[in-house]
């Protein structure tokens, strides 16, 4: 099974904290890459297709309520 990508964007006043949790944790077979924009990120998750689209989700999800 290939790899898939979802991509979840961020503001910019909340970028630099995503940025941080991302750096510390352990995603496993989880990638992720930053694209900075001009009113924040796209982050960018590739991998497993089911846990790309949880990252993504769970993303969104924080972007939201947090």
């Amino acid at each position: 099974m290939s790899d898939a990508t979802y991509i979840a964007f961020v503001p910019t006043a909340k970028r630099d904290r995503l940025r941080q949790i991302l750096q510390t944790e352990d995603t496993g077979p989880l990638a992720w890459r930053e694209q900075r924009t001009l009113f924040g990120s796209e982050f960018y998750f590739s991998g497993p297709p089911g846990l790309a689209r949880k990252a993504q989700a769970y993303v969104a999800e924080w972007v939201i309520t947090g």
